[in-house]
């Protein structure tokens, strides 16, 4: 009888390992109870499967979409992230048609996006760096240049790239700053201030006609960097000729030309590029430098619109020197958010 009892008590109320299961067959038929013997689980959500399907394909194979209807490819790479956002929506729709199919199609555009950018969702910011740089689109419009030039002063920059100058702003800018900046240069619509003596100024040629990028020397206690801030063409979305980017890519050339063949070994970029580290109109420019970002950032760091950031296209890339932080910084009276990067100034013998 004590025998009996004792199996009756642990069969009721023990917690090992036939309980466990128990429990999670339960669960699982719960869940399953209203798909199970159902045989159309199969056959429906035959869209939802084919638009997932479609998704995977589309961020698999953007390089291979054409530019030669408007510069489709290009505008897809500006916004290939937000293509993610349409996984859950895909997801939803496979639960509400109860289907099987979807629902495992659904994993192929989920696994690909993760490939794409499941590394820009971790923190890759580490200590150290001993030059810190920033740039910012002020924005020709600007209501408030003196406050913006405060703003990006404190964030305490030892070379800080503007773009969008006017010659009616310029000497706002150059009075906001001179107590943080002791060397400064424009070039046409763009600038640099440095905390450390600048050299080998001179503008860079975009073929536009007019300034909008220069290249200067800074002179940091550890070492000398070419820094070069360029403004690239803007680009519009139109609706009868597509996205039109044909200048912006020419002048990308341009530049890619000319970092190529800078002699100095640490060089870095700071400016509104007017398009993505994934566009691959830029490809002579980025196929030869490090985002800041995607090395050393947290998160994506988007930049613009500054209302509701949505592609980063303001951009700090290097070659030699070694990214340890990448952020952005806070909004400004500018519709782009100011980004900034921290970075060790590499010798050839480190």
């Amino acid at each position: 009888m004590a025998q009996q009892a004792y199996m009756t008590e642990t069969d009721n109320g023990g917690s090992g390992p036939e309980h466990r299961g128990t429990r999670l067959r339960r669960l699982f038929d719960r869940l399953a109870g209203p798909w199970r013997g159902d045989p159309r689980i199969w056959r429906r959500g035959l869209v939802v499967a084919a638009c997932a399907v479609l998704l995977a394909l589309v961020m698999v194979l953007h390089s291979r979409i054409p530019n030669t209807i408007g510069n489709l490819g290009s505008l897809t790479e500006t916004f290939l992230p937000w293509l993610g956002l349409l996984v859950p929506v895909l997801l939803v729709l496979a639960l509400v048609r109860k289907s099987a199919t979807a629902l495992i199609a659904v994993v192929l555009p989920s696994v690909v996006w993760l490939n794409l950018f499941g590394g820009q969702l971790s923190d890759k910011t580490a200590a150290g760096g001993d030059l810190t740089v920033v740039t910012h689109n002020v924005n020709a419009d600007n209501p408030d240049p003196a406050g913006t030039a405060r703003d990006v002063a404190a964030s305490g920059a030892d070379v800080l790239a503007l773009e969008e100058l006017t010659p009616a702003a310029v000497p706002t800018y150059e009075k906001a700053l001179a107590p943080t900046y002791r060397y400064h240069s424009v070039q046409g619509t763009v600038g640099v201030w440095s905390k450390y003596p600048l050299s080998g100024v001179r503008d860079v040629d975009l073929d536009m006609g007019w300034t909008r990028a220069m290249r200067a020397t800074v002179s940091a206690p550890s070492g000398q960097v070419a820094v070069y801030v360029a403004h690239l063409p803007s680009v519009r979305v139109k609706m009868e000729a597509g996205f039109t980017a044909r200048q912006r890519d020419r002048s990308a050339d341009y530049l890619g030309e000319a970092i190529a063949h800078e002699p100095l070994k640490n060089v870095v970029l700071l400016g509104d590029l007017n398009g993505t580290m994934n566009d691959r109109a830029l490809n002579a420019v980025t196929s030869q430098m490090r985002s800041t970002q995607g090395a050393a950032g947290n998160g994506f760091g988007f930049s613009w619109p500054a209302s509701f950031p949505m592609a980063r296209i303001d951009q700090i890339m290097v070659r030699g020197l070694k990214p340890e932080s990448s952020w952005t910084l806070p909004q400004t009276g500018s519709d782009h958010l100011p980004v900034a990067a921290r970075v060790r100034v590499t010798t050839s013998g480190s």
